[in-house]
């Protein structure tokens, strides 16, 4: 049999019982990387064969793992920290089994973005999962603008590197938004940060993030307006220019500096 066995997202002591038990049993183990696996192995005192299963070698090893499992071998897979196949390696090697019509089966456990959505406090009951962001710019913002009116919680993943890249990217498709950083999840310095994305995300970027971003918001019909007629909507209410251009802004969803040029007369 083969099992995709969800691992720790921080603290290794959030393994399942059944997990550990499925880990022993195993007469190999295909994970993501084999010395980050092995940490958690050992921890354990489980001492199996580990073969690499990531996105550079994933056919190969979907084809390693489909002859393993018609050879009688109980077959693990997992990846460096959550559930295999969300946003990790896996997702092919599941179509190669389903084609060739082997069986497999998943041990549920932790998921960061399950947990982030809780940390953040932002609506849950309705959600969508966009994972991390294509690394070319064009690509990056065709994505976000396939997201841009979707009324949910949006929820992505983002390396430290990239995390405030991808926050001017949503800022400037998005508009204004309020959102939310997890990191660290199960951790000591656990930390689950609230922003508007055109303030960006302040401080040192270190470990993966979930980033939530709340879902559009219910058009108003002061939209219908021109720009400079929606500016004075809020002006003539007694609101100075600054904040009628900021309530604006948010209305249409856009920057603050993309409505300016249009009531420099006002």
């Amino acid at each position: 049999m083969i099992c995709f066995v969800a691992t720790p997202i921080g603290n290794l002591q959030d393994i399942t019982l059944r997990a550990l038990e499925t880990l022993k049993a195993a007469d190999v183990i295909f994970c993501e990387d084999t010395r980050h696996t092995l940490k958690l192995l050992s921890a354990y005192g489980i001492k199996k064969p580990l073969l690499s299963c990531h996105k550079f070698n994933e056919r190969e090893a979907a084809e390693k793992i489909l002859s393993a499992s018609r050879e009688g071998k109980e077959v693990a897979v997992v990846s460096d920290a959550g559930m295999p196949v969300v946003s990790d390696p896996g997702n092919l090697v599941c179509r190669v089994l389903r084609e060739a019509g082997e069986p497999y089966t998943v041990l549920p456990g932790a998921c960061a973005f399950v947990c982030a959505l809780v940390l953040s406090a932002m609506p849950a009951d309705r959600f969508t999962f966009v994972g991390f962001l294509p690394g070319k710019a064009g690509e990056r913002k065709e994505l976000l603008e396939r997201y841009k009116s979707y009324r949910e919680t949006l929820v992505f993943h983002s390396a430290p590197q990239d995390v405030g890249r991808d926050i001017a990217d949503m800022y400037q498709v998005f508009g204004e938004r309020k959102a939310c950083a997890v990191r660290e999840i199960s951790k000591i310095h656990e930390e689950s940060l609230s922003f508007l994305l055109s303030e960006g995300l302040s401080g040192e970027k270190r470990g993966e993030y979930v980033l939530l971003v709340e879902g559009a918001q219910e058009k108003n019909p002061l939209c219908e307006l021109s720009v400079r007629e929606h500016v004075k909507r809020y002006m003539d209410e007694g609101l100075d220019k600054k904040e009628a251009l900021k309530r604006a802004a948010r209305d249409r969803g856009v920057p603050k500096s993309a409505l300016y040029k249009e009531t420099l007369d006002l």
